[in-house]
């Protein structure tokens, strides 16, 4: 049995999106062991694409550490450092794109405008390997504590330059609850005092704050059973995607064009954008992000929530929406 060695050393949404190329693969090489070397914290969502043989941990700072037969193919869903990396295995064969710091080595002409689903599926796709951008889903984990139907607001993000302002998140939330829906808020363990703080000006429970008091499968299983999703550009936002949950997105510095919900699809995502470019790294929230207006978020927000499935299917309108703010 072959070994394929695939790197995908990045967050959650990175990962999300080369699970159309993670399919691919499997059904070009069903009879080969598919390795993933990924950050062992996505350990339960790598389990629910249901097409990965085994797991390896990348440390921080990248590092992979590998005790197993030389790879008979070695896959770069990652930038330098995952090439270097896997360079180290002495795989028999290697598939990436072309890389300055390696002219020897073949492979497709990088493209910094595609999509990521549209990146990946497209390295695989220069290997001869057909790959289906709409095998996006996830089949959603079973839920311990159900919050189902409730909207959840999931407020923080990666990098300080994609954190839309805790006092709009209030705002949006105080609006919800006079509609008497139900809310909770999400985020990281490093979020949760914001997240508390948001709850406190729109005025609700800390009971309903979920921040920092979930694992990964719990919070999988939250968006999965939401009625919708309000995020900024993260990896929540992909797993919304991935569930078939419909979103009003927030998206700077990044264009949304570039890793939103692929426009291919029909989905449930109202997405708003500025229209410009930042600086993703930056220290403080990205000025087109907030160009991106609590009365603009608002509207999309009620727009989602007043869609109905259509009678007598038990099925949802779904439309896919990219609206550009100012």
């Amino acid at each position: 049995m072959a070994v394929v060695l695939v790197l995908r050393a990045r967050g959650l949404g990175d990962l999300l999106t080369a699970v159309p190329a993670l399919r691919a693969l499997r059904r070009a090489r069903p009879d080969d062991h598919i390795t993933l070397a990924a950050s062992p914290r996505l350990k339960p969502i790598v389990d629910l694409i249901v097409s990965v043989d085994e797991m390896v941990p990348i440390t921080e700072p990248l590092g992979l550490r590998w005790d197993g037969e030389v790879p008979a193919l070695a896959v770069n869903l990652d930038g330098t450092e995952g090439l270097v990396e896997l360079l180290k295995t002495r795989p028999e064969r290697i598939l990436t794109y072309r890389n300055p710091a390696f002219p020897e080595l073949p492979g497709p002409e990088w493209q910094p405008d595609m999509h990521d689903v549209d990146r990946w599926c497209h390295l695989l796709e220069s290997d001869g390997i057909a790959a289906d951008r709409r095998n996006l889903g996830l089949v959603p984990p079973v839920a311990v504590t159900s919050h189902r139907d409730c909207v959840v607001v999931h407020i923080g993000a990666g990098a300080p330059a994609r954190r839309w302002p805790p006092d709009r998140f209030a705002a949006v939330v105080r609006h919800l609850l006079v509609q008497g829906r139900e809310v909770v808020l999400t985020g990281d363990e490093t979020e949760r005092e914001i997240a508390l703080g948001v709850a406190a000006r729109a005025g609700l429970s800390s009971a309903r704050v979920l921040a920092g008091q979930q694992n990964l499968i719990e919070l999988a299983a939250t968006v999965a059973e939401a009625a919708l999703v309000v995020s900024g550009d993260t990896g929540v936002a992909h797993l919304a995607t991935a569930f078939g949950t419909r979103t009003v997105l927030l998206f700077g510095p990044t264009a949304p064009s570039l890793g939103g919900p692929p426009p291919h699809l029909l989905g449930r995502h109202a997405v708003l954008w500025a229209g410009q470019i930042g600086d993703p790294d930056a220290a403080t929230p990205d000025p087109g992000l907030l160009k991106i207006g609590v009365p603009e978020v608002l509207n999309a927000i009620d727009k989602q929530l007043r869609k109905r499935p259509l009678p007598g299917t038990g099925m949802d309108r779904r439309t896919q929406t990219y609206r550009r703010v100012g």
